[in-house]
């Protein structure tokens, strides 16, 4: 939820509107995590460059690499090991 105020100069809020809706965050399925997470493993490929491709976080990557080696995180059909 968004909300925008309109400040006079004297520091009063005179209007506040409330926007509803998405918040900006993806939904991802564990499969594209952990796809997302096994590309992050080859070699020559940093970290960076897979969350910027995915729009994700660096943070975010490496949750994903370490719930997948430790099996929290399963590979779908069509990701090799």
């Amino acid at each position: 939820m968004d909300a925008q105020l309109d400040v006079s100069s004297t520091g009063r809020v005179s209007r506040l509107e409330v926007l509803d809706g998405p918040t900006g965050r993806k939904q991802r399925s564990e499969a594209e995590r952990s796809r997302i997470a096994a590309g992050s493993f080859r070699p020559g490929v940093s970290v960076s460059e897979v969350a910027r491709r995915y729009g994700a976080t660096r943070s975010q990557v490496y949750d994903w690499r370490r719930r997948l080696k430790d099996g929290r995180l399963a590979l779908g059909g069509g990701v090799a090991a």
